[in-house]
């Protein structure tokens, strides 16, 4: 069963920065379309942004321009560089393939930003 592994979350203030990655484990992540998702107490699980197999990205307007994700085929691992916090980007903050039948999603990484 493919694990997914993020990490990198925290405390920061706004305006600050931070980078999350995402570790998965299948052979064949170098194939994948990946994405970064978001879930807020209370609400539901957004997307973030994606990137396909070649690296080219896409973002969520409210994320476009802050945010950056990049891969690491050879670490089977996927990043999301968090630049520009705000308070409104506080969530959890989770990896999966994008589209197709979703890996079981792993347990996140927090993410709080204070005003």
């Amino acid at each position: 069963q493919v694990q997914l592994v993020e990490s990198g979350g925290g405390l920061v203030q706004a305006g600050g920065s931070l980078r999350l990655s995402c570790a998965a484990s299948t052979p064949i992540f170098s194939l994948l379309n990946m994405g970064w998702y978001r879930q807020a107490p209370g609400k539901q699980r957004e997307s973030v942004g994606t990137i396909t197999s070649d690296g080219h990205t896409n973002y969520a307007d409210s994320v476009k321009g802050r945010f950056t994700i990049s891969r690491d085929n050879a670490k089977n691992t996927v990043y999301l560089q968090m630049n520009g916090l705000k308070v409104d980007d506080t969530a959890a903050y989770f990896c999966n393939k994008d589209g197709g039948m979703r890996y079981p999603w792993g347990q996140g990484t927090q993410v709080t930003v204070s005003s």
